[in-house]
């Protein structure tokens, strides 16, 4: 990051943290997207609830994308669950 890269990819950045600093460590991940490309590979929703658009993979399979407000009114869907 000191580098200033144009994409961002972190994989499961806080999935090992406790709730104090898995906040901590993404307002600082927050900082850093500004202005960036980021990919986010996450388990923990908490962390893409802000994303542009938000793609679920099932199987190697886009099943599920839109914004977090929008996958969680589909019925039955993977994100609501």
């Amino acid at each position: 990051m000191m580098k200033a890269p144009k994409i961002l990819l972190p994989d499961e950045a806080t999935s090992a943290l406790d709730a104090e600093s898995e906040r901590l460590v993404q307002d600082a991940l927050n900082r850093v997207m500004l202005d960036r490309t980021t990919v986010v590979v996450a388990h923990q929703l908490s962390t893409i609830k802000d994303a542009d658009l938000i793609a679920l993979v099932k199987n190697g399979v886009i099943t599920e994308k839109g914004k977090h407000e929008t996958l969680t009114k589909i019925n039955n869907g993977i994100y609501a669950s």
